[in-house]
């Protein structure tokens, strides 16, 4: 069979089960008698290894399968889900998802999975086998019971069973990987199962698994009065079967939900038991609201718009020049709805930022480990949603920014009780909008930034002089740990300390259009504050001019515009300044910074943006301010590359070419 045209739709499933596995795994360290998180795991689990088994990649089907085992050991109350058991799982995890990434980019996901396998196989042989005999000596009274999802029809049939003395089995049979005629194996269970007892159930439905339309395996729901062990060996007979698990089953009335209940009584019980929620969902068989786009069609759709944007400016200088009632009206509505249009495509780009905060969980929990601390993560603001674009970049510089909070910010639990702090130390992942931008803060309850080692070592490291250390505030010597080669650990280890980090922090940041802040108090704790853009495609500007040049600078940066007679404009230790407010704020000419040449004489009143980076402000003097204008953002191209002080460049209603200004590059 030809997979490569399923392979897109695998990685995107594969990513969202082991995602899924992860969350419920994590929960599950803390409500270990959890059935239904055990449930959830084990279907995910189950899913992902059918996949696999489809698409021929053998080791992460093979994985996954002894992953199922141990969970099944689990759920049937043979083992304890230990921390021991979850560090298992959690690895297994981070083996698939390897794989699965190697897929991804193009490799055959193969990857050693034998010591893992053998590590599971231990557990699944060690804990299970004393139990397992005990329950073939005890009975099937004593059979594993398991919850099921059955309508009132089904429920009727098996109380009025239970009266009659018959007992309702959940019978789970796998078939070998080489299995070629499913469906006719299939036909051969139920025909040996045909005088014990009656199916009421299957799962996949029953002319799905005739037609062997299902993974390699499939599920029963059987009524019978005989005991497993005589019905067990007639299903094993049948060739090509490698696994048959059977279980008692439970059910509850509560747990059904009656077509005819209200919406909102179902909402009530979805929200007291999100697990139920997601099995009533599956079982209901509820119509999918949502699909999935390749996100390189989104982003065609995003590009054809930006030519709309484009030629829809040129409209209007035309319109305005021919000074048509009708035209104009026509393009006034064209506005209209093309900032309708914009808004649509630019939401379908913007993803939950959830995506990003999923992974640190678990690598905040092996941290934690690895460093013998204690510490809880709290996630705040996980749906905020973020363009796909920033969501590609930021989740490495958060990372490094959440290890560096761990390993230099939160002590040991010794130190903190020294301290008179609880033993458990806090990290919050925090993400809120405030107005075009997004704010990402990590704050800790830690140690705080020692202003004074700091200081040290960047007189040590050439960052800094003496002289100049003594005339920095606190928040300018919490920054210098953001310069290049900058870091306080005393040792190399594989968390930190090799002088390479926070300065790719801060680049990444500020070539996203954002920019990071630090507030810092020494015993208490510090919040690493990031601000991005909602979006990098279109943007809102400010057009000036400068000689004949026209130039776009991103509104989000301004403050304010101002204009000023030349004798206004003062100097201080060389540099040309303005009194704004009564703030000393330095000037910059962007004739004088872009070289521009001069074709005219300057008037006598000059406009000045004021622009914000953190808490600096500094002062762009251009000749003219003409607007504000929604702008497409086009890269320069590979063949300029990085242009100083221009983030790149757009065409404007007239056809001419307008260079975008960095402030980021303006303002030190």
């Amino acid at each position: 069979m030809e997979t490569n045209q399923y392979l897109d739709v695998f990685l995107d499933e594969s990513r969202e089960h082991l995602q899924a596995i992860n969350d419920h795994t994590l929960r599950l360290e803390n409500e270990p008698q959890n059935e239904g998180l055990v449930n959830e795991i084990f279907r995910s689990a189950h899913t992902l290894k059918g996949m696999a088994a489809t698409m021929g990649y053998e080791d992460i089907a093979s994985l996954t399968h002894k992953m199922e085992n141990v969970l099944d050991l689990i759920r049937n109350k043979q083992l304890q889900a230990t921390t021991e058991v979850i560090d298992i799982i959690f690895i297994a995890i981070e083996y698939l998802e390897e794989m699965v990434e190697a897929i991804s980019n193009g490799q055959d996901g193969k990857k050693d999975v034998t010591e893992l396998v053998a590590r599971l196989d231990r557990f699944e042989k060690g804990e299970a086998a004393a139990t397992a005999e005990q329950n073939k000596a005890e009975g099937p009274e004593d059979t594993a019971t398991v919850p099921v999802n059955l309508d009132e029809f089904q429920m009727t049939i098996i109380e009025q069973g239970e009266e009659q003395g018959f007992a309702a089995y959940q019978i789970i049979v796998e078939l070998s990987d080489e299995s070629i005629l499913k469906g006719a194996r299939a036909y051969m269970v139920f025909e040996a199962l045909e005088d014990k007892g009656e199916v009421i159930k299957t799962i996949p439905a029953t002319e799905d698994i005739e037609e062997g339309n299902f993974d390699n395996s499939f599920e029963l729901i059987f009524l019978s009065k005989e005991a497993p062990d005589n019905f067990e060996p007639l299903i094993l007979k049948v060739s090509e079967i490698r696994d048959v698990v059977i279980n008692r089953v439970r059910f509850h009335q509560e747990e059904v939900q009656a077509e005819e209940q209200e919406f909102a009584a179902k909402e009530e019980l979805n929200e007291s038991n999100p697990v139920e929620h997601v099995e009533s969902a599956v079982s209901n068989h509820q119509p999918a609201k949502t699909i999935r786009v390749n996100l390189d069609r989104i982003d065609d759709l995003l590009n054809l718009f930006e030519e709309v944007v484009i030629d829809q400016s040129r409209l209007n200088v035309v319109a305005d020049g021919i000074k048509n009632p009708e035209l104009t009206e026509t393009v006034e509505h064209m506005n209209r709805v093309s900032s309708d249009m914009q808004s649509l495509i630019l939401a379908m780009r913007m993803v939950p930022i959830e995506q990003v905060f999923n992974r640190f969980p678990r690598m905040v929990r092996g941290l934690a480990r690895d460093l013998e601390k204690k510490i809880n993560l709290e996630i705040i603001g996980a749906d905020t949603e973020l363009d796909r674009t920033v969501i590609d970049e930021i989740g490495d510089p958060l990372v490094h920014l959440i290890r560096n909070s761990v390993d230099h910010g939160i002590e040991r639990p010794e130190e903190r009780r020294n301290s008179g702090k609880a033993e458990e130390g806090n990290v919050v992942l925090r993400a809120f909008h405030s107005g075009n931008h997004v704010f990402i803060e990590i704050e800790d309850d830690g140690a705080g930034i020692n202003l004074n080692k700091v200081k040290k070592k960047a007189i040590d490291n050439g960052i800094i002089t003496a002289q100049e250390a003594d005339q920095l505030s606190e928040q300018e010597v919490s920054q210098l740990i953001l310069e290049s080669g900058f870091s306080t650990a005393e040792t190399v280890s594989s968390v930190s300390g090799r002088g390479v980090g926070l300065d790719v922090v801060k680049n990444k940041i500020e070539s996203l259009g954002g920019s990071i802040s630090i507030e810092s108090t020494q015993g208490e704790g510090s919040i690493f504050s990031i601000q991005l853009p909602l979006t990098l495609s279109i943007i809102t500007t400010l057009l000036v001019k400068s000689q004949e040049e026209t130039y776009a600078i991103p509104l989000s940066s301004i403050i304010e515009t101002v204009l000023l007679q030349k004798e206004q404009i003062m100097t201080s230790h060389g540099q040309k300044v303005m009194d704004f407010r009564g703030q000393i704020v330095p000037l910059l000419d962007l004739q004088e910074v872009l070289a521009i040449p001069e074709l005219e004489a300057v008037e006598k009143e000059q406009a000045v943006v004021v622009m914000k980076k953190g808490d600096k402000l500094t002062g762009l003097v251009v000749d003219h301010l003409i607007g504000q204008q929604e702008l497409v953002l086009k890269s320069l191209g590979d063949y300029l590359g990085d242009v100083f002080a221009i983030s790149g460049a757009t065409i404007l209603g007239d056809g001419q070419v307008a260079l975008i200004i960095d402030p980021n590059a303006l303002i030190k």
